[in-house]
């Protein structure tokens, strides 16, 4: 992580923590809003290891990367704070939300949006990890086009990997979902998969194989099994932990799949001025969706802080900067040649009008 030197304000109208798709697009439509906007991003994409962004109009096989540095760009084009940081707390602040910074810095903002993603949890088997975002994928609609008609191998990790090796073999003929000790099929599940005629190998995956860095399979038993690809549904962790001191705590999905934050229409969540977009929230969620949710989260926020400024004027029209009170300052200062003319206003009827 570099040197965080970027001269920071105190107060903005909203923090977003993450900086991701969910979290850049939230920035472009905030600052379009004339909103100000602090962007803190740790630098760690869910989708880095990935060759290319998939299933995202005008930018298909777009790399990761790529794709963020062109999000930053068009949020910093509108006046947005990009800063490349780490969030350590956030708390609660009479004027919003404190955000803690790494390295000691705190910033206010009105409103609060995470867009931090989520972590993908793999099985301890060696070899896995190293092959994750090359020969190793998970979603079929991501990847599965790129990897169509070859030999592919889904690796048992739980309930959801019977959904996972039908839905692959859509992509190919080919398909062998590995048990793993981990999944066991129901009688309809086998004929299901004996319909699709998908292969079915019992026992405990050892290792996940390479040669040069290019998959080559797997071992079970000591036996080889020659894959050209490999899916594996991962446990997805929401990076909502930062959320837990504001009492907001992420749940267990319906599905099994992970934990997420729950959130409400366009992100809210059960704590007022506090959002949330993309994978923190949808763990489905793929990269134009979680653009899709930060641009609303983006749309929502701002339409909360127009009610809230909103109230302020009606409340401020019977209190101190009230036009009727202004009009008496007026008269004390002026007498009745406010305009360079005398209007009459230094009367008690006049008083009354400009109230």
């Amino acid at each position: 992580m570099p040197a965080i030197t970027q001269p920071l304000q105190d107060r903005y109208d909203v923090v977003v923590v993450g900086g991701g798709a969910a979290g850049l697009s939230a920035a472009v439509t905030l600052s379009r809003a004339l909103r100000s906007v602090l962007v803190v991003d740790a630098g760690a994409p869910r989708n880095a290891p990935a060759q290319g962004v998939h299933g995202f109009l005008t930018r298909e096989g777009m790399h990761p990367l790529a794709l963020l540095a062109a999000g930053r760009a068009e949020a910093e084009s509108y006046g947005s704070t990009v800063l490349a940081a780490e969030v350590s707390q956030l708390r609660r602040d009479t004027e919003g939300f404190a955000v803690e910074l790494s390295d000691g810095r705190t910033v206010l903002g009105r409103r609060l949006l995470l867009a931090t993603g989520l972590s993908d949890q793999l099985p301890d088997i060696p070899g896995l990890r190293d092959q994750w975002g090359k020969g190793v994928v998970h979603c079929p609609y991501c990847h599965g086009y790129e990897i169509r008609g070859r030999r592919i191998g889904v690796l048992g990790t739980g309930p959801l990997s019977m959904h996972q090796a039908l839905l692959f073999r859509q992509w190919s003929e080919d398909i062998t979902l590995f048990l793993n000790d981990t999944v066991k099929p129901t009688d309809e599940e086998w004929d299901r998969l004996a319909a699709r005629s998908i292969r079915v190998v019992d026992g405990a995956v050892s290792s996940v194989d390479a040669t040069d860095g290019v998959l080559t399979g797997v071992t079970v038993a000591g036996r080889s099994f020659d894959l050209q690809a490999l899916a594996v549904g991962t446990r997805m962790e929401s990076r909502g932990g930062l959320l837990e001191p504001l009492g907001i705590i992420a749940q267990d999905h319906p599905s099994g799949m992970g934990r997420f934050v729950e959130a409400g229409p366009r992100g809210s969540t059960a704590v007022p001025g506090v959002y949330v977009a993309g994978n923190a929230s949808n763990l489905a969620a793929q990269v134009i969706v979680a653009a899709a949710e930060g641009t609303m989260a983006g749309a929502a926020i701002n339409a909360d802080l127009v009610e809230e400024e909103t109230a302020w004027a009606v409340e401020g029209h019977s209190g101190p900067f009230s036009a009727s009170s202004e009009a008496e300052v007026s008269v004390r200062v002026l007498g009745t040649r406010r305009h360079g003319l005398d209007d009459g206003a230094g009367t008690e009827e006049g008083v009354r009008r400009a109230g």
